[in-house]
């Protein structure tokens, strides 16, 4: 295939993938963006200016060589492309599909500075990896020496996912513990089908498994397995058991029926996604079908809510965030999504009670006004006096983020140093704890965060791991 020159972004429009009609994708819970054809992904490819400081690679958690592969892709070198994205990052076609590049590579992208429009980096890199499974390019996991070490991972998100592939490929046995019936955490119970369908997920799984990695699902630490007995039982342990704990907004009649956590709802509309009998889905209970359906929270998790919700037949969504448009967390992509599929932002708002008989019914709407900056540096909303109003409502979903569980508690880890907000204390380098031999990462260690986060660290804390026994191996001699 010739080769593509670069630079094309005067004369080349930036050009998404197409993207399936709203009223046909608001039915179901396929992905949204169709595949670039390789032409398309070339030409898209060529737009990138090759910079002296590519923006984009630093801007990436992964410092993926972004502009390398881009001109691979547009000279046609498409397993190079792949094999070269690939080598910083063990899960490509999940961050192509989920990242929020809006604010990393793609929002810092030379030419969208300079009012050209990014080079849709993401979607190449979906593109790039999706074609490689497709052609058998993926390889599976085959360690050259096979060796006697065994790591015990806690959790099978993204962060011990990763860590699980790299140690696996060094030949190290790698064992991860899983207190629900699938692996894959977040990306399989918490992500909606329609940004990371399941199959996506499942595939990456299943080259584990066959790669050696061994998966105890239905296991939980402090319950099943003590964590002493974790630690006995293997030469090393990465906790990357993520945050699972709802943050939560008390006010009168928070605890009606009908007012939910998403983490609840999505789990449930996920696992109904799988097939499974899921009687607080069937019920009504976690169905949005038919209800007024307010949302409270302006992030991610927000956002696969409402469009989780239109999917199910909601009568009407609404969202409420308590800052404006331009001072929400949530990718822009994905409100752009959401408005597209008839949901409703009321920005400046939280709800300030909640009423009904038998149920939520009703919920009392405090209006805001953007004060001062708060120690974070974002100015902090506070109520307008007077300017109350009432928002109809039969099921009310509140994503407002999550934070650890008491892991000290539940898993009686007294010696386990952690800290005030209750995340596992960790060097954030080696990701090493006060404990020898015990690591942790991902959100675990910095709280609520990205996928691509998690990666990183679970790729950093694999090595950490095999650089320790290394040297525990010398000392041995």
């Amino acid at each position: 295939m010739p080769g593509n020159r670069m630079l094309t972004f005067v004369d080349i429009g930036m050009e998404m993938p197409a993207k399936r009609p709203a009223d046909a994708r608001a039915d179901d819970f396929l992905e949204i963006y169709d595949e670039y054809s390789p032409g398309k992904a070339a030409e898209q490819s060529s737009r990138c200016s090759q910079c002296g400081v590519p923006f984009c690679q630093t801007h990436c958690p992964l410092h993926n060589n972004i502009p390398d592969w881009l001109k691979l892709t547009a000279e046609g070198r498409l397993r190079e492309a792949y094999e070269l994205s690939q080598s910083t990052n063990t899960f490509p076609e999940i961050c192509g599909r989920i990242c929020p590049q809006d604010r990393l590579c793609e929002g810092n992208c030379v030419i969208e500075r300079s009012g050209h429009g990014t080079v849709t980096i993401g979607s190449v890199e979906k593109f790039l990896t999706d074609l490689a499974w497709s052609k058998g390019w993926v390889e599976s996991i085959k360690p050259l020496v096979e060796r006697p070490e065994t790591v015990g991972i806690v959790g099978s998100g993204p962060a011990g996912l990763a860590a699980a592939d790299r140690l696996r490929r060094a030949g190290l046995q790698a064992t991860v513990y899983e207190r629900k019936d699938r692996a894959g955490g977040l990306l399989t119970y918490g992500i909606p089908g329609f940004k990371l369908e399941k199959q996506v997920v499942m595939k990456r799984i299943r080259q584990l498994e066959e790669g050696g990695v061994e998966f105890r699902l239905n296991c939980e630490i402090g319950k099943d397995v003590s964590f002493e007995e974790l630690r006995a039982g293997h030469d090393a342990v990465l906790i990357a058991s993520g945050v699972y704990k709802s943050r939560d907004i008390g006010g009168p009649g928070s605890g009606l029926p009908g007012i939910v956590q998403a983490i609840d709802y999505l789990e449930v509309s996920n696992r109904s996604g799988f097939g499974d009998a899921v009687p607080e889905y069937d019920g009504g209970g976690l169905n949005a079908d038919g209800k007024r359906v307010v949302v409270v929270g302006g992030g991610d998790t927000a956002m696969d809510c409402v469009r989780t919700a239109v999917r199910q037949g909601a009568k009407s969504v609404r969202c409420l965030y308590r800052r404006d448009r331009e001072n929400m967390p949530g990718s822009r992509r994905e409100v752009a999504n959401a408005e597209e599929e008839g949901v409703q932002f009321v920005w400046l708002t939280a709800p300030k009670a909640f009423n009904g008989a038998g149920g939520v019914s009703k919920v009392r709407v405090a209006r805001m006004k953007l004060g001062g900056a708060d120690s974070t540096g974002r100015r902090k909303p506070e109520p307008v006096d007077g300017a109350d109003y009432t928002e109809d409502a039969d099921l009310v979903i509140k994503a407002l983020g999550f934070e650890p569980e008491d892991l000290k508690s539940l898993w009686n880890a007294g010696s386990l140093e952690f800290s005030r907000w209750g995340t596992v204390r960790a060097n954030f380098r080696s990701h090493e704890t006060n404990l020898p031999g015990v690591y942790a990462a991902g959100d675990i260690v910095r709280g609520a965060s990205l996928v691509v986060w998690a990666i990183r660290d679970g790729r950093e804390a694999a090595d950490s791991i095999l650089s320790w026994l290394e040297t525990r191996k010398l000392a041995a001699a």
